[in-house]
């Protein structure tokens, strides 16, 4: 699986970090970062934080 993130689209709302704290997080300067390529058994948790992504900035693939 491939996670990217639109950083141009981004807000860092934090959302994706809640639902996937495995692969996304807040860093101490309230910036998003996250683990592009996570382990296949993430992918509920990816889906789920795409879903809830407030500008849809989140996109998966293979």
């Amino acid at each position: 699986m491939k996670v990217t993130v639109d950083m141009t689209l981004c807000e860092d709302h934090g959302q994706c970090a809640i639902a996937a704290p495995n692969v996304f997080r807040i860093n101490d300067d309230g910036k998003l970062e996250y683990d592009a390529n996570p382990e296949e058994r993430e992918l509920t948790n990816v889906e789920e934080a795409a879903d809830v992504c407030p500008v849809q900035a989140i996109l998966i693939g293979d």
